[in-house]
């Protein structure tokens, strides 16, 4: 057991890569509601106007709380070829929404949405640009242009900011698949769905282009050296079928975690919802250094103790406290013995973060993430 006291950033590293830290990691998903709220200004006011940057306030909570930060901003400004010209106006403001129009302009034609901005909650995409897959298929394909090149000047100036607070990820493009797809397509996962066996050539063009995307930007990122290469794919086995995970996404995760693992850099990868068949692909058939928030029913379906059992030894684990009934919801003492009972069951032999499922909602209390930290300075320790 290490006896000197690590920084937040080092405990985080060890515990990421399976050792032993001077005690298990607190790290609550706290990476946009309760950092906007801390602001006390409208949310409009962090995701629209950047006044203060979503990436300054969760600094700010990291020094509120005194937890260990988890830091994944993106900071990088990718240039490309794509050959797109956005533009964005406000078409509607009211006192618990701004409503801004997204212009997309191609050599193929236009495409249109809409985002809306609430007071007291993240942004919402109302509107989506892609509205018919084959038909707009050629401008669908411009979004994925893979980089020509990337400035990490924002990136550099957020890892000095962050200092030993926490770890310092650089984050690739959602890797292929419906759970970064929704976002470009009107209908969601039902339209997907049908187009993906409607057009199956279309796919596997997407998927192609998507993966050439992701890999440029991880040998882009690798190269600048960030603590952690970040991969967020919410919902990548919710939102399709482990089939179609299996055909999409599995590829790309592969590449990528083989080029971190060449280079020396950990991977981390977020999927929340369903992630017992995710953690059995992820640790037995990539080089994925840590997932998270393995979130537990009804949220998911993730059995702490059973993932550990099987998959400790390949996979540093990291989560699992219910955003909703534990963290919002229940007392602190609550909070106390739902994350002692995580570190028991995953704690054991290093390689494990106390974390909570996907975003702990804007009104969690404070109490309740001082709480977890207790709870892990308390119980966190190795024998």
């Amino acid at each position: 057991m290490p006896t000197e006291r690590m920084t937040p950033r080092q405990r985080m590293l060890v515990a990421m890569a399976g050792g032993k830290p001077d005690r298990v990691p607190c790290s609550p998903d706290t990476s946009n509601m309760m950092p906007c709220r801390l602001t006390g200004k409208p949310f409009w006011d962090i995701y629209l106007h950047n006044d203060p940057p979503l990436w300054k306030a969760y600094i700010a909570l990291l020094r509120h709380f005194g937890v260990d930060g988890k830091f994944a901003y993106g900071g990088v400004k990718w240039k490309t070829d794509s050959g797109i010209e956005t533009r964005a106006e406000i078409t509607a403001r009211s006192a618990e929404r701004v409503v801004q129009r997204h212009t997309y302009i191609m050599p193929e034609g236009r495409l249109t949405g809409e985002t809306v901005y609430m007071v007291g909650d993240p942004p919402t995409e109302s509107e989506k640009p892609v509205k018919d897959v084959k038909e707009q298929f050629a401008m669908l394909r411009r979004f994925f242009a893979a980089p020509t090149a990337a400035d990490f000047s924002q990136a550099r100036e957020q890892r000095r900011e962050l200092g030993e607070m926490g770890a310092f990820g650089l984050a690739v493009a959602g890797l292929p698949g419906f759970h970064g797809w929704i976002y470009f397509v009107q209908g969601g996962v039902e339209a997907l769905t049908y187009a993906y066996y409607d057009h199956p050539e279309l796919f596997e063009e997407l998927r192609e282009l998507n993966h050439r995307k992701v890999v440029r930007q991880a040998e882009m990122i690798l190269g600048e050296r960030p603590d952690f290469l970040y991969m967020s794919n919410s919902g990548s086995l919710t939102l399709q079928s482990a089939d179609i995970f299996r055909h999409l996404t599995l590829p790309t995760l592969k590449e990528v975690t083989r080029l971190a693992k060449q280079a020396g850099i950990p991977t981390l990868m977020h999927s929340c919802g369903r992630s017992m068949d995710l953690v059995e692909m992820v640790a037995t058939e990539t080089d994925l250094c840590c997932l998270n928030p393995l979130e537990a029913p009804p949220m998911g379906d993730a059995d702490l103790a059973e993932v550990k059992r099987r998959y400790g030894k390949k996979l540093a684990l990291m989560g699992n406290l219910l955003t909703t009934d534990v963290m919002l919801r229940g007392t602190p003492e609550l909070v106390r013995e739902e994350s002692r009972k995580c570190i028991e069951a995953a704690g054991a032999g290093g390689g494990f973060i106390l974390s909570t499922g996907d975003q702990c909602g804007r009104d969690t209390p404070d109490a309740n993430i001082l709480a977890m930290l207790e709870a892990c300075r308390e119980f966190g320790r190795y024998d």
